[in-house]
């Protein structure tokens, strides 16, 4: 019976060394995709083009694209506000009488193009995207933001 066991933990053994060779050459056959980042890395132009593809349908006519950003809550009575437009959001702050933004993120499907951030008379940024380019340029009255008339595509 002695032999009997001998084989048996032998088979085992080599079993499981095949078991464990094999599965060490399908981790290395599949590479990356199992230990790294799915479908590999990504170009800027790769993830501009995923974002895009699922365009969005604009709820208003693209005459709007020019329409002057909304004034949304402030969060800071008197001297943080939030602006918003289809193409993103802008928070800016009163520094004395210069305005400065605090942050700005593009809605889903756009980008941001250009950045004034202040602090200065006036401050700005260009969100753009499916329907068009939206600005966000807002200045200082009385120690607080307020929305200027910008120049939208």
């Amino acid at each position: 019976m002695g032999r009997r066991t001998l084989l048996a933990t032998a088979g085992w053994l080599a079993a499981a060394v095949l078991a464990t060779l094999i599965g060490v050459a399908a981790i290395r056959l599949v590479g990356e995709s199992i230990t790294g980042t799915p479908g590999g890395v990504r170009s800027q132009a790769e993830v501009e083009r995923a974002l895009a593809a699922p365009e969005p349908t604009p709820s208003a006519p693209v005459a709007s694209a020019s329409s002057s950003p909304t004034a949304g809550p402030s969060t800071t009575p008197g001297l943080r506000r939030s602006f918003s437009t289809p193409g993103g959001t802008a928070v800016a702050e009163c520094v004395g009488s210069e305005v400065r933004l605090v942050s700005w993120a593009p809605a889903q499907g756009y980008r941001v193009k250009d950045v004034d951030r202040g602090p200065d008379d006036d401050a700005e940024v260009t969100f753009t995207g499916p329907a068009g380019e939206f600005e966000v340029n807002v200045g200082c009255i009385g120690g607080e933001p307020v929305a200027r008339p910008g120049d939208s595509d």
